[in-house]
């Protein structure tokens, strides 16, 4: 079973330059579940992000990857890193060419790519079948387009779709 990164937009209202946010949780504060729930599966989740990114430029990166051999999941997991813990604007070109080089990419092709927009179309064609089908939060899991798993979810329910598609535990 392939696994695919399809692009999402969690906020399109967000501009093409970003938007300033207000802060969600004081530092001080207890952890959220989500919180808890990130930290018992090795991710944190930095307090103080003032700034939200429109994550376009990020998909079509991601894109980019994906078409360099990249399974995804190597640039996918240093983004989300830049983004969760070190607050980067993963809306920013110079941003993105520097994790993709992070993750192995070449920095001047990424960068090129990036800004002639090489990838923009089909990101809009991605985002437009996950609203399509009904994508409303990330992550969604989506198998052999018949069944989604909205949200994260414990491994009890991959394995119950996956023996709905009678596939075999590896």
């Amino acid at each position: 079973m392939d696994v695919r990164f399809a692009p999402y937009l969690l906020d399109p209202t967000t501009p093409p330059e970003g938007k300033s946010r207000r802060q969600m949780t004081q530092p001080g504060a207890p952890k959220t579940s989500l919180e808890e729930r990130g930290e018992s599966l090795g991710i944190t989740f930095t307090r103080g992000r003032q700034w939200t990114s429109n994550s376009h430029l990020a998909l079509q990166a991601q894109e980019f990857a994906a078409d360099r051999g990249d399974d995804g999941f190597h640039f996918h997991r240093r983004m989300f890193k830049a983004y969760f813990e070190e607050l980067a604007d993963i809306g920013d070109i110079e941003t993105l060419v520097r994790l993709g080089d992070e993750a192995g990419l070449p920095p001047a092709e990424l960068r090129e790519a990036l800004a002639g927009g090489v990838y923009r179309a089909q990101v809009d064609d991605g985002i437009r079948w996950a609203y399509e089908v009904g994508v409303t939060g990330v992550p969604t899991f989506i198998f052999d387009e018949q069944y989604g798993v909205v949200g994260a979810q414990d491994q009890v329910v991959f394995e119950f779709v996956m023996e709905k598609l009678g596939k075999t535990r590896r």
